[in-house]
This record gives C-alpha cells, structure tokens and sequence, in this order.
C-alpha cells in the first residue's frame, strides 16, 4: 500500500517539555493504523497536530504528497482531518442534534431551521448504528454514548482522515464491539484512521499497522503481522515487563475496615451488602450500568438519596456527610479525573494536596515548604512526569494525571481507600506502577475497594470479586475460583 500520510522530522515543545522530536512515519490509505505509547510519549500530541489543535515547530505533514499545516481544527476540517478525542468535548446543556451540528448549524432566514437540525443528526447518528436521540440533553448522557457523538460527529463531516484517541475509554464492552465494526465499515470505504490506544488487543484486532512512540521519539513501524504484544511492550517503556502476583495475596488479611450493610439509592442500585478487611483489596466487577460508581459514591457519602449503613472500624457513619467519610480515614478516587478528582486550573503541587490541607496548615496559613517536600517525595514515588511541581495539571498527560489524583490520597492518613476505574486512559507501564502501588497499600494495611472495566485488572489484582448486575450484588467470586468466564456468567445474570 502507498503511503497516504506521512509524517516527517515532526517536532513539537512546550515548556519544560520536548513532546516530540523528529517523528516520521507513513500510513496507507485506508488503513487503521495504531499509535501506541507510555504517557507523555506524545501519542495525542502528533494528534492535535494533524488536527490543528498544535502547530507543529519542526517537520512537515504530507496528504496524498502535498504538504499541510493546518493551523486551526476548522482548516484541518476542510482538508478532510477529523479527532475523536479522549476527553469528552461537548456543550452539556444542548441537545444531541445541537452538538453535532454545532459548526454548521442549517439556518432559514438567520433562524435555525428545527426540522433540518434533527434530520441530519439522525443521519449522522444511522452512520454509526447509534440509537441516540437527537432531541435528548447531552448531559444526560453516559461517557460511552457522548463517546458515540464525537465519532458520529468526525464521520458526519466526511473526513477522509480520523484521529481516534482512546476511543474506547469510556465504552462498555458492547460499545466496543460496535466500534470494531466501525472501525470495520470506515477502512472499506477508503477512510484513513489513526487509532491511538494503550489496549493492546484492541490495537492488534483492528489495526494494520502499529507505531510506538517513546519519550517523544520514533521507535518502530511495523506491520501488526510482523509484531507481537510482548515485543511491542519492551519497545514502548525499552524493558521487558515481568508480571508477578501482588504481594498482599500471601498475607492473611487483618480486621474488619469497611462493612457496608443494605446499601440502596432509588433508581440506582439496592440491597448491596460487603465488608472489607485490612490488606485485602476487593473488585467490583460489571457492566456498564450495573450500579459499580454509584455504589462508591453512596459509600463515600456523595448520593443523598442512599440509604442503608456504612461502618469504617466499627463506627457507623452518618448518611449522606463526605465530611464524615473524610474523618474516618476513607479516601475516594473517582472514575472521571478531570471532572471529579482534580482541579485544572490549578497545578501539580496544589492537587497533590487538596486531600491535606488541614494537615498542612496550622492557624488557617499553608505550611509551603511541607507542601512542597510531601508533593515532590510522592510524585517521585510514583513517578509521575512533569516539568517541575508548579506545571499546570491540565498540561500532563493523562495518565500522570492519574498518578496525581491518586498521590493526594497518599498524603493524607487513612485505613479505606475507594478506587474506580484506576488506570483508565493509561499505558502499560504506568499501569504497572499503579498496581504496584495499590498492592503497596494493601501490604501496609489498608483497604482497598476497586471497580474496573478491565475483568484482567480485577483478576490480577484482587482477592476476591462482587459482582453487579441491573443494581443488585448477584455474586462473589473468591480467587480460587477466578475466571473471566465465571465473573462474565454474574455480569451476565447467568450464574445459579
């Protein structure tokens, strides 16, 4: 296959931070070609680029042989370039037919004509196989179906070339299946897709070609048929990846740290019973909908309409109070870190705290230097890359984002530690490092409650599972007994 787009010597810094450096590869017309890499390899920035979010400071891009820069995303539009990005994009408050067509409104006489809008977010929509309703508020949506918009948006416009970061971050394993036949139809009708993703199966079932990245710099093309995931893991983090069993598992665990009795939230989720022991870790498996998140925020005290009971060591908890749940040592990472578990507009060293101020301040005056000793000792420990403490979080990857929303919970004292979804949008490596650190925990004692989309994450790293479906706990599987077919049978609703 000729090549269709290629990149050349491409170069791209920001502050503190060389994104790239002299990238160059091709891909074929129609082709799935994936980019894999650790975080801050600069996967997504050679994305921006080609989608005109970044100007590149070095190299050039070529489309079919002629050189562009798009400067804006609206030029790389017009040269057929279109990006599903990672994280979500969309004005909530307006409707599924208003985002989509947002660019490009069809207007009667200055007025937006209603009939026209809906008509054609519906057959952006059918392009896809989308269900969605046109007329329904963007922000009633799950992460999974706005997933499904910014892929109905990118095909909608025609683009002959799309850029998909992460897609599948966010969607359920039905969702995902339905992207693999996507992915399928787009290749056949001669569009070009590059595919950025830290799921390995994924990249070698839909993709033709695979480029890794590491440390901004060029590191293999190859076709997928000419690789292996083992050998692609050693080319992204230039290790070979041992894989060994939590340390945690071969200790008897301690006490009873969390016991949650006939937890219920109208709508959500009902009679959900568990406990948890010192040095134990505990999965939440299900499908998407099953109640897992909403269980952990009813847990940690942030649904108001939950009812039922939940004791740390013993002591009952009043309903409904974060504050409570703070006090007893209870820490809580949620599943949307940009939303919920940090806050942009400040940086490193500010987020890495915000769990621990009252530890770091006496008399209402932050104690900076503490701030900045306990920041940069627990950002080291979990090697989180960044030009230095004051960098803005917004401008690290995601996956470093990660580290930093779980390092706040690490500079605050506490025996119950609630995880959901701990490595998503992150690579190999760094996932490695966050399992360590979670087995780490539980070796000193803690408790750990993790919910995960990854059944392999789950598997690998708990010792025991609760499985959820339709809202209700249907099973717990003990490691003796794992298997991804028995926790699928629960998901399922297919166990006895």
């Amino acid at each position: 296959m000729t090549a269709f787009l290629e990149f050349r010597a491409l170069a791209k810094r920001f502050p503190g931070v060389q994104a790239l450096d002299g990238v160059s590869f091709s891909v074929a017309r129609g082709s799935c070609h994936g980019l894999i890499g650790e975080n801050g390899a600069g996967k997504s920035t050679l994305g921006k680029i080609l989608g005109g979010i970044h100007l590149a400071d070095g190299g050039e891009i070529l489309l079919e042989g002629r050189v562009i820069r798009p400067a804006t995303p609206l030029e790389a539009r017009s040269l057929g370039i279109a990006i599903v990005h990672q994280e979500l994009s969309f004005c909530p408050n307006l409707t599924v037919a208003e985002n989509l067509c947002l660019g490009d409104l069809p207007a009667t006489r200055g007025w937006v004509d209603r009939d026209r809008l809906r008509a054609r977010a519906r057959a952006m929509l059918r392009e896809i196989g989308s269900d969605a309703d046109p007329e329904a508020a963007v922000g009633t949506l799950s992460p999974g179906r706005e997933q499904q918009l910014q892929i109905a948006a990118a095909v909608g416009t025609g683009a002959r070339v799309i850029v998909m970061d992460e897609p599948t971050s966010a969607l359920s394993a039905g969702e995902t299946r339905d992207l693999r036949r996507l992915v399928g139809e787009l290749k056949a009708r001669g569009i070009t897709l590059l595919y950025i993703s830290h799921r390995m199966e994924e990249l070698f079932e839909m993709c033709d070609a695979i480029t890794v990245l590491r440390d901004g710099r060029h590191v293999a093309t190859e076709a997928i048929g000419a690789t292996h995931p083992d050998r692609v893991v050693t080319q992204m983090i230039g290790r070979a990846l041992s894989a060994t069993a939590p340390a945690h598992l071969g200790r008897i665990p301690g006490e009873e740290r969390l016991a949650v009795e006939d937890l219920a939230s109208p709508g959500r989720f009902s009679g959900v019973s568990f406990r948890v022991r010192a040095g134990e870790i505990v999965g939440i498996a299900g499908l998407v909908g099953a109640g897992r998140s909403e269980v952990l925020q009813a847990v940690f005290g942030l649904d108001p309409a939950a009812s039922g009971r939940v004791r740390v060591n013993g002591r009952e908890l009043p309903p409904h109070s974060v504050a409570a749940a703070l006090r007893s040592g209870m820490g809580f990472v949620p599943e949307d870190r940009k939303r919920q578990g940090l806050v942009l507009t400040m940086n490193v060293r500010e987020n890495c705290s915000l769990a621990a101020l009252p530890l770091l301040s006496r008399m209402g005056w932050m104690g900076r230097r503490r701030e900045r000793e306990l920041a940069a000792t627990t950002c080291a420990r979990l090697q989180v890359k960044s030009p230095s403490l004051e960098a803005p979080i917004a401008g690290l990857s995601g996956g470093n984002q990660q580290k930093v929303a779980l390092a706040k919970w690490l500079l605050r004292p506490g025996e119950v530690l609630l995880v959901d979804e701990p490595t998503r949008g992150v690579d190999v490596g760094a996932k490695a490092e966050i399992h360590r650190l979670l087995d780490d925990l539980a070796c000193q004692g803690k408790a750990l409650l993790v919910v995960s989309s990854e059944l392999p994450e789950l598997l690998g790293l708990c010792g025991r599972i609760l499985v959820m479906r339709a809202g209700r706990l249907v099973a717990e599987v003990a490691r003796a007994d794992f298997s991804e077919a028995t926790v699928m049978r629960g998901m399922a609703g297919l166990t006895g």
